[in-house]
């Protein structure tokens, strides 16, 4: 073996072992760089004879070709071995199922709204909506609340600021949803059947009360309407909303300034073992108010109360959901705590249907 298969030998040798680019860097700068042993015996061509030159010349190109390509060759071999790890490293499996998203849910609030509103449409109740800043009229004297009523105290609502000099009534934040069926019977008149859910506020704050909470509130006006027609409508309420088959209320005389005769309603129920359930057991749950629609409330509204009479109630929505649900502090209902929604919260698409299913 002549000196340029040696050279050559000895440099393939070390390209094939070079581990990675700067090695072979270093490989290239000794063979082919400007003080490499390949071009230092280039330049010893200018003292050898012209056959010598010619042979030895060719040789010598040969050699540096294929250090060149070798090189070239290790040095993709590297980059793709590079790449194979990196790869392996970030290795993904595009046949496995994807990551569920995120899911929004539904505030148990508006999950009670919805079945509500299933329920008494069901019935044949239309749904009433009117502003949150009410007028003093609407939200007090049209619903026959005297002036002296504690209802009107300033601990007890929220008054709407205004200067002295103003002329127009004071407004409030509705205590109830009540002005709403006034404003329903002045823009439809009688025969009616409303529901008006909604927010109302009032001055209190503790594990059963929050200054803003909901409310929904029944009307149906009739020639021949009687309490016995809210019996029924309430029983059935209950039934479809607790979804059991058996259900029995019992209606307490009461006073409330818009309706007369007026009667708070109890469900009976059986706290055992700390569970709610209804239509069974010894105990009784207040739940909502009603009665039949006072003569002045028809009035205020242009209704006349010599040829049409109803009934109207209203319930707490914070509180059905609570009982229905078991939902412990209705403080947490405004909270906006993530892991509460998720825990208590309904999937956007399950629509309450009375024929389907509620709460599913």
């Amino acid at each position: 073996m002549d000196a340029l298969d040696v050279l050559k030998a000895k440099y393939l040798d070390e390209i094939a072992a070079a581990a990675d680019e700067a090695s072979l860097e270093e490989i290239r700068l000794a063979a082919l760089g400007k003080k490499g042993e390949i071009s230092l015996k280039m330049r010893e061509l200018g003292q050898m004879t012209p056959e010598e030159r010619q042979t030895t010349g060719a040789a010598l190109n040969r050699l540096k070709d294929e250090i060149d390509a070798a090189l070239r060759a290790r040095k993709t071999a590297l980059a793709d071995a590079a790449l194979d790890a990196r790869l392996a490293t970030e290795w993904l499996d595009v046949t496995l199922p994807g990551r569920p998203r995120p899911r929004g849910t539904i505030h148990p609030v508006s999950q009670v709204m919805e079945e509500v509103t299933a329920i008494f449409a069901d019935m044949g109740f239309a749904v009433a909506e009117g502003p949150q800043v009410e007028s003093d009229w609407y939200n007090f004297d049209a619903l026959n609340i005297a002036p002296e009523h504690p209802a009107r105290q300033e601990h007890d609502t929220f008054f709407m600021h205004r200067d002295a000099e103003d002329p127009r009534p004071p407004h409030v934040l509705r205590t109830h949803t009540s002005p709403v069926q006034i404003r329903a019977m002045q823009k439809q008149g009688a025969p009616i059947r409303v529901i008006a859910p909604g927010r109302v506020y009032r001055m209190d704050m503790d594990q059963t009360h929050a200054p803003m909470f909901h409310q929904v509130e029944g009307l149906a006006i009739g020639k021949d309407i009687s309490m016995a027609n809210l019996k029924w409508v309430l029983e059935e309420f209950c039934r479809a909303f607790f979804e059991v088959e058996n259900v029995e209320l019992r209606f307490r005389a009461s006073h409330f300034p818009f309706t007369e005769p007026s009667a708070e309603v109890d469900i009976r129920c059986s706290w055992e073992g700390g569970q709610l359930k209804i239509g069974e057991g010894d105990s009784w749950m207040e739940i909502l108010g009603s009665g039949m629609v006072h003569p002045k409330v028809l009035e205020s509204a242009g209704v006349d109360p010599t040829e049409w009479q109803g009934f109207a109630f209203g319930m707490g929505i914070d509180r059905l959901a609570m009982l229905k649900y078991g939902i412990p502090d209705l403080r947490a209902f405004f909270e906006s705590d993530l892991r509460w929604l998720r825990h208590y919260g309904f999937a956007a698409l399950d629509m309450p249907t009375v024929f389907g299913g509620l709460s599913r």
